[in-house]
């Protein structure tokens, strides 16, 4: 539920703070008072196209903030997760949009930056608009289908369709793989086995490829290291190697250690040490010259595998370490070649059953549409004499798709078709009624659907066009009785009716104020006073009379009073 509307510089309106409650709230004034720009301002919260005309004259930007209270959030939560926004329990919902002068705008959701296309996204999933004002929902073919699916309870069924659709499409899909995998010429499957082939005579291994790099270069290099190895044996164990050295020395030591009092014992402990280090470096050393004493042919051998390496992935566009999956790919591959006409058979089998399974499923889904579309129509019908559309008609069709364009939704097409005269062809619900005609429509369908949306903010433009007496309080009373579904249920209606503005539980006046060289518009919330001065002006016109007060009077008690004229 829309709680605030803040505005800053749009157009004539300076700065407005705006307070919202549940219920139907009227937002009246006089033509040219700025009501529509009001609506602009709220439907830069909610994605709407913006430009510089909307930023005030003289302002850098204008600035436009709707607060909604925290419930919304379930309403909003894939939308929020998707775009990684975080908004904490019993924190509301902020939407916000900076327009520049030159132009260009920036979207907010709790200060946190996001595209126009998410706000517009968020809006639409949080307001309902309908009238003379940019976004129909009702008038689309896929929310058509949703309402009626929502008035006859039917998201049982459509979500075991779109869960056989999408079972269905999973088959048909590995199907169509399978089958551009078993095209393949004979050529190819040539060449597959002869890759095949080659890989299994070259037998790779994860890792080879660096294993032998490293011998090859050991071999390459084995001479110098012959050579190196040769005179580090000599020093360590030639004539007099180390090894001969240490000896002497400790023989030595030991000799006088007893004169010195044992005090030489440590430094003879660590020569016997040093010593047996020395020959596990000896043998160490005489480990690598026996690795280094290979087959002279070695080399050659082992180059030959790594340029054969090399050259099977150059050829399959791999690395050497990923020729062990190739082979696999290509095994898997070959076999569904050669195995292609049971496999395709499997698959066709799959696709034909899932397909059956979703069939039955979406007729059953059709049927029950169907019949609750007739319950639709009769309900809808008996709405709209109260609303002066006694001529007219809405019938709601559900036709047959072709299976091209079967979908997770089901089989069908809905679509509200309209008349507004009798014998005349019905058409598409937006293309036939006029702007006002259109809003009465909708707001038959919104008292029959009730409930049923999950939109919890309405707003009704000039609904109320081209009527007015007992037709005008028959509107007011089913906007009145659309918006008492709760607490949390809230409609907005811009309305030059009285009828209309005394059954909503809050009033709104839009003013223009001239002053100097500019103008501003003003919005104000009326006391019951200052309400029914409003009323009374809308009643009687220019010149507010006492007649035209008491009527207002009587309008707000619940009474009828269709016979007060403005004055000329």
């Amino acid at each position: 539920m829309l709680l605030e509307l803040s505005i800053r510089d749009v157009v004539l309106i300076d700065r407005a703070d705006l307070s919202f409650g549940p219920g139907l709230s009227a937002l009246t004034g006089e033509t040219g008072a700025g009501k529509s720009i009001l609506l602009d301002a709220f439907g830069l919260t909610l994605g709407a196209r913006s430009d510089s005309g909307l930023v005030r004259s003289g302002a850098e930007r204008a600035t436009v903030s709707a607060t909604f209270d925290e419930s919304v959030r379930g309403d909003i939560a894939d939308l929020l997760d998707e775009a990684d926004i975080v908004i904490d329990a019993g924190e509301d919902v902020i939407l916000r949009r900076v327009v520049g002068k030159d132009g260009r705008s920036r979207a907010f959701v709790n200060d946190q930056p996001v595209s126009v296309g998410l706000l517009r996204q968020i809006g639409d999933a949080l307001v309902e608009i309908h009238g003379q004002f940019e976004r129909f929902s009702l008038a689309e073919a896929a929310q058509q289908r949703n309402a009626l699916d929502a008035f006859a309870g039917l998201s049982g069924q459509r979500d075991k369709v779109a869960q056989l659709h999408a079972a269905w499409r999973t088959a048909a899909d590995t199907r169509r793989a399978a089958l551009e995998a078993a095209s393949a010429s004979q050529h190819e499957a040539d060449e597959l086995r002869a890759a095949l082939d080659e890989l299994e005579r070259l037998d790779p291994r994860e890792g080879e490829e660096a294993e032998l790099t490293s011998r090859r270069q050991l071999l390459q290099n084995a001479t110098r290291l012959v050579e190196t190895l040769n005179e580090a044996s000599d020093a360590l164990s030639g004539e007099p190697g180390a090894d001969i050295l240490l000896q002497r020395a400790a023989r030595l030591l030991e000799r006088d250690d007893a004169i010195a009092g044992g005090r030489l014992a440590p430094v003879i402990a660590s020569l016997d040490k040093a010593g047996a280090e020395l020959a596990e470096a000896v043998q160490e050393l005489n480990s690598v010259a026996h690795a280094l004493d290979a087959d002279p042919g070695e080399l050659e051998t082992v180059e030959e595998r790594l340029f054969a390496l090399l050259a099977a992935a150059r050829r399959h566009g791999v690395s050497a370490d990923e020729l062990p999956l190739v082979r696999e790919q290509v095994a898997t591959r070959l076999l569904a070649i050669d195995d292609r006409d049971n496999h395709l058979d499997a698959l066709s089998q799959a696709v034909e059953t899932s397909r059956r399974a979703y069939s039955e499923a979406a007729e059953k889904l059709s049927a029950a549409r169907q019949k609750a579309a007739r319950r639709l129509d009769k309900e809808i019908m008996q709405e709209l004499p109260p609303l002066k559309l006694e001529n007219a008609a809405l019938a709601t069709r559900v036709s047959r798709l072709d299976e091209g364009d079967w979908s997770a939704t089901g089989i069908d097409a809905v679509a509200f078709e309209v008349s507004t005269n009798p014998g005349a062809e019905p058409g598409p619900l937006g293309k036939i009624a006029s702007g006002g005609e259109l809003s009465r429509f909708m707001l038959a369908l919104k008292v029959v659907l009730a409930g049923t949306s999950g939109s919890r903010t309405i707003v009704f433009d000039e609904v109320d066009t081209g009527i007015g007496g007992a037709t005008a309080a028959a509107v007011g009373t089913r906007l009145a009785d659309l918006a008492g579904g709760g607490e949390n249920q809230q409609i907005l209606v811009v309305t030059h009716s009285p009828q209309v503005a005394a059954s909503a539980r809050a009033h709104l006046r839009v003013e223009k104020q001239s002053g100097g060289n500019s103008n501003r518009t003003d919005v104000t919330l009326l006391d019951p006073d200052a309400r029914r001065e409003e009323i009374a002006r809308m009643l009687a016109g220019a010149e507010i009379t006492d007649e035209a007060r008491a009527a207002a009077e009587r309008l707000l008690s619940g009474e009828q009073e269709p016979s007060v004229q403005a004055n000329a």
